[in-house]
């Protein structure tokens, strides 16, 4: 019997572990530039054409690479970072495990040209799927010039599944940010044909707020600051009152490097939760130094996800820290008791009510019946005692009369017939969050807010089939501001947005005039909605126009943000009415049980159930 097991190639072995390393575009920037920053760089520029595609170019004057520096760097696990397994824990380096250069030669084609200071001449390598072409010497400037050509070109299957241009840009601009936030005494720019930005070296606010320039300010920040002999911990948090529905800006760094950890993540969503509105998010930009050997990194090639030794310990620290800054700078809310009135407390739609209005009349007699007044010698003769009586009539009269819901529609009462619930039972509401009825087949409980955006979405799309292209013209324009990847993800869906009745003007360099929008979004929902379809297009999970996977269309996902946006919310108090209401519209529908991405809106607990729990 002949032996089956063999030694892959080289050029295989690169392409299995570039599908890790190289996932899309974005990582061969990330991996491009952390290598400049290891080389030393004080200057890094990325040109970027067809959203990486067809080029990535970083240029950095760092130290630059000897010739066989240059042909060695592109040997799988090749590295100058590290030479035994120890240094794995105490790692100073941005990139060690030495795969991404070859991972990117492996499916790409690439051009290096690369001088150090002490050498007159520099080296000039062209190399293809893993092969080297050629190399020569070539007169160049100190540092390193890499070009990333044709990428995924030998590997059909996953250059097919790569996002539209404009979502693969928005990641790359993504990753830029992020980068530069932790780079930010280097000089950095990009050019992205359509998208171009220049960052001078300073401090991290300064580069906050040069990224970030307009939809952030730094009256917006609270400085962080922490030094204990586990952890260090500087930054910036965000007010609580500029705490985003949509897309907050989030970073964590550790020793200069971007990590997610949603453990500590929790540790500073904690400190705002009675500070900010249910749904919000605040941003934050914090940066922690610790021991490299108290911290693994080696736990995924993206180096992004990372272990710390101490990291119990550095939640309560973390925690008091952000604390003490909401504190320290008067961004947790006190009672002022030198105040004239109380403060007015916005309504459900985001708005600030009128202060109530008192009218005078000069001729009022507080004790005279003629002028509306009260007699105060005046004692009622009778009491009506029958109770039930005046119970039953406010039953009746409520079943008569729809109810306001708190996005402005009524929502009159609608399939009674075909709802398992009996219209005569009462319904009760617990944590203000799920609706709990009985039914024939038992106790039922209802999610209020997914019940409501099931109801909107299927009106809403009932409403679009029937007036696809109609929209209405705002009075008075709406300007949204977008950041770069916002602008790249507008660029894709633009033409579908104006069929659906949207229209968006170009005002200057970030700005958008929102000039009208479907008549059946509400005005405080505008800004809210169009910033959710284009965050929802530069996720990956959206699977924008990819139609074979399954994805919303872009009416079906307008339809859907628009039910969400307008939908009751948790925490939110109803009548009986209303959940009356609720329950009908919803048992009217076609399929009530799941809403429109798949999520339970009821669940029904059996006698079985019940006295199974109960034992």
């Amino acid at each position: 019997m002949s032996d089956i097991i063999r030694l892959l190639p080289d050029s295989v072995a690169n392409q299995i572990a570039a599908g890790e390393v190289i996932q899309r575009p974005a990582a061969v920037v990330k991996e491009l530039v952390e290598n400049a920053v290891d080389a030393g760089a004080t200057e890094i520029s990325i040109v970027v054409r067809d959203a990486g595609k067809t080029l990535i170019q970083v240029a950095d004057n760092g130290s630059g690479m000897s010739d066989t520096d240059a042909r060695m760097a592109f040997e799988r696990h090749a590295t100058s970072k590290i030479k035994t397994a120890d240094d794995l824990f105490n790692l100073h380096s941005m990139g060690f495990r030495g795969e991404a250069l070859p991972s990117i030669c492996a499916i790409s084609e690439v051009e290096i040209k690369t001088r150090k200071a002490e050498n007159p001449l520099g080296t000039h390598i062209v190399i293809e799927s893993s092969k080297v072409l050629s190399q020569e010497p070539y007169a160049c400037e100190v540092g390193t010039v890499i070009s990333v050509k044709r990428l995924f070109y030998n590997v059909p299957a996953r250059r097919k599944f790569l996002r539209s241009d404009s979502v693969e840009l928005t990641n790359i601009m993504r990753e830029f940010e992020r980068l530069a936030l932790v780079n930010h005494r280097l000089r950095m720019s990009i050019d992205a044909g359509s998208r171009k930005i220049e960052l001078r070296p300073g401090t991290m606010r300064q580069r906050i707020e040069e990224i970030w320039k307009n939809v952030l300010n730094g009256s917006q920040l609270l400085p962080v600051e922490v030094d204990t002999p586990i952890v260090k911990i500087e930054g910036y948090i965000s007010r609580p009152e500029f705490a985003r529905k949509r897309n907050p800006l989030q970073y964590m760094i550790v020793n200069g490097r971007n990590m997610r950890h949603p453990y500590f993540h929790k540790a500073i969503m904690s400190c705002y939760e009675p500070l900010i509105a249910q749904g919000t998010h605040p941003c934050y930009f914090l940066v922690f130094t610790v021991d490299p050997k108290s911290i693994d990194v080696n736990i995924h090639p993206t180096k992004n996800e990372i272990k710390f030794e101490y990291e119990q310990e550095i939640w309560p620290i973390l925690a008091a820290a952000v604390k003490k800054s909401l504190g320290k700078f008067s961004a947790v809310p006190s009672i002022d008791f030198s105040a004239d009135a109380l403060p007015i407390r916005p309504v459900a739609d985001g708005s600030t009510p009128p202060p109530p209005r008192v009218d005078y009349r000069s001729d009022y007699n507080p004790f005279s019946k003629s002028s509306g007044g009260v007699n105060p010698a005046y004692r009622p003769t009778h009491i009506d005692s029958n109770w039930q009586s005046l119970y039953e009539n406010f039953i009746t009269a409520g079943k008569n009369n729809p109810v306001s819901q708190p996005d402005g529609e009524s929502l009159p009462f609608a399939g009674a017939e075909d709802s398992p619930v009996n219209p005569a039972t009462i319904c009760l509401q617990y944590a203000l969050k799920y609706i709990i009825t009985t039914s024939g087949e038992g106790l039922l409980i209802i999610d209020q807010h997914r019940a409501h955006v099931k109801i909107l979405y299927e009106e809403y799309l009932k409403r679009s089939t029937r007036m696809e292209t109609v929209g209405q013209t705002i009075m008075f324009p709406e300007t949204i501001s977008l950041d770069a990847s916002q602008q790249s993800a507008l660029a894709e869906v633009q033409e579908d947005l104006e069929r659906l009745g949207f229209r968006l003007e170009y005002e200057s360099e970030t700005d958008w005039k929102v000039m009208a929008v479907p008549a059946l979004l509400k005005p405080h929902a505008i800004k809210d909605t169009i910033l959710r379809v284009l965050d929802s297009v530069s996720e990956d999970s959206g699977n924008y126009g990819n139609e074979k996977a399954g994805a919303f269309s872009m009416r079906e996902r307008v339809a859907l943000i628009m039910a969400r946006s307008g939908a009751i919310k948790r925490g939110v108090k109803l009548s009986q009415n209303e959940m009356e209401n609720l329950i009908g519209q919803l048992f009217s529908l076609p399929e009530p049980s799941l809403t429109p991405n798949g999520n339970r809106i009821f669940t029904v607990f059996t006698d079985a159930d019940l006295s199974k729990l109960l034992g």
